[in-house]
């Protein structure tokens, strides 16, 4: 019998705002153990939450972007379970009240959407961290760090509408892209700003009733995700093969091993004991906030991409490059109002400026405040000008990087300007000649390539500075005036 797989992906994203859900203390990452704790996040007797409006704010933000409803009106439970992480035995969570529900999520391309349905988005707050460091190639200790114990999760949970390891793959990269864009998150999986838990079940093909699905819980990374559940479809499918039966489980992936492991059997939402967490009143949104949120909403990367080929001509590969980041896309559409062309921005942004970047080490940030659009703009202007040649204006960029002052006047001072004077480049043309007898002759003789080689010697000799076609045109006047005579 043939199967089928039905995925659904519950996403923590951990919120970029300055301090925890329901205390003041720092939300950062890393940092030495149990210094960024209070009574409140360590649960003190006595010790009550106070709820950060900007992780709301940026719940709203997301349930916007997915197009949900953000409700005015959500309510905090308690999710009572014992975890050593845990201080108060108890997650202050959101359960049949959140703040957002409905939507859907794309997946899909700029000109081939595909639709996820999306359930709920709840905001909650996270738990420690144990650890677990090796002694004598044992893990005889466990060590908790409640640094993390408070920050605001904003938990994203899917419909079963996916059905491959590549359907997760796409979900989580593109869940990553929109965090960023929205600026909610830094969605980085290996700090655990996304973290997930993905659903797994089978049913034959052709049948609409779901089969028993296990919990792959804290996969950190995109092609964990993607692995993970093309494992347990696996193991899944032989199982039934073998006539044996899918019992609800919860399980863990072994990131090194590439191996799952059972963790435990499925609880039940009743085992949790939800209730009204008593300590806090109904979250509440004021109609006027949701609407001042709705027109201060970016356009979103896919339809960014969809502008980037309508309005600009880019190709799809440019237009989805350029949009995979909303810092990169500012920066090319500054580029372009500057005076620089679509096209030519696009092929600089997308090659010189995003790999001097990584060969750098640093963000778009710190390379605006050196090369910001204009100066770019500035020398693509030249470039198009015939000021500079594609050579010549690479050397130009690496000077930007260093030096201030205007493009075209460093271009000057570096002797970069592209030689133009018929004259003088007819003079190192004819000394190219006299010291390519030999390809002269085969160009002579029809062979058309040869030309190209005494281009480049030109090139050479001008330093890159002469005009390409004027070289080539004045190449060809004098090995025309060489020609035998018929």
């Amino acid at each position: 019998m043939a199967y089928e797989a039905v995925l659904g992906l519950e996403v923590h994203i951990q919120l970029g705002t300055r301090s925890k859900l329901f205390c003041s203390c720092a939300n950062e990452f890393a940092g030495e153990a149990n210094t960024r704790v209070c009574p409140v996040c360590l649960g003190l007797p006595g010790a009550l939450p106070t709820l950060n409006g900007e992780a709301v704010r940026d719940v709203a933000r997301l349930g916007l972007a997915l197009g949900a409803e953000v409700h005015e009106r959500s309510i905090f439970a308690r999710k009572n379970y014992f975890y050593p992480d845990m201080p108060k035995n108890y997650q202050i969570t959101q359960y049949d009240q959140p703040i957002v529900t409905g939507g859907h999520f794309d997946i899909g391309t700029a000109r081939a959407p595909r639709l996820v349905p999306i359930t709920r988005v709840h905001l909650e707050e996270d738990t420690g961290k144990s650890l677990h460091p090796e002694v004598h190639g044992d893990r005889d200790e466990t060590r908790l760090d409640f640094n993390r114990a408070g920050v605001p999760l904003a938990e994203m949970v899917s419909e079963p509408a996916l059905s491959t390891p590549e359907d997760a793959f796409a979900y989580l990269t593109a869940l990553r892209r929109l965090v960023r864009w929205l600026g909610i998150s830094d969605g980085d999986m290996e700090k655990g700003s996304l973290r997930c838990d993905a659903n797994v079940s089978l049913r034959p093909v052709g049948t609409k009733t779901f089969g028993t699905r296990c919990e792959i819980k804290n996969l950190n990374s995109i092609a964990g995700v993607r692995n993970a559940v093309a494992a347990e479809i696996e193991r899944q499918r032989i199982l039934l093969e073998s006539g044996g039966r899918v019992i609800q489980s919860t399980l863990l992936w072994d990131q090194d091993k590439e191996r799952l492991q059972v963790m435990r059997t499925k609880e039940q939402a009743h085992d949790y004991r939800y209730f009204p967490e008593p300590d806090l009143p109904p979250c509440t949104i004021e109609h006027a906030e949701i609407e001042r949120l709705v027109t201060l909403a970016p356009e979103l990367p896919l339809a960014r991409a969809r502008r980037f080929e309508d309005a600009h001509g880019l190709s799809v590969y440019d237009a989805a490059l350029l949009s995979e980041s909303r810092d990169v896309a500012d920066y090319f559409e500054e580029t372009v109002v500057a005076g620089a062309s679509a096209k030519a921005a696009a092929n600089w942004i997308g090659n010189d400026v995003l790999r001097t970047i990584r060969e750098r080490g640093e963000d778009l940030a710190a390379f605006r405040a050196v090369l910001p659009p204009a100066r770019l703009a500035a020398l693509l202007v030249l470039v198009a000008g015939g000021t500079l040649s594609s050579r010549l204006a690479r050397d130009l960029f690496a000077v930007l990087l260093v030096e201030s002052g205007d493009p075209a006047a460093l271009a000057r001072a570096h002797g970069l300007v592209q030689e133009a004077d018929a004259g003088a480049l007819g003079a190192v043309a004819e000394a190219v000649l006299d010291a390519n007898a030999g390809v002269v002759a085969e160009y002579l003789a029809g062979k058309e390539k040869a030309l190209t080689f005494l281009v480049g010697q030109l090139m050479k000799e001008t330093k890159g500075r002469a005009q390409p076609q004027l070289a080539q045109q004045l190449l060809r006047d004098a090995l025309a005036r060489r020609a035998p005579a018929s």
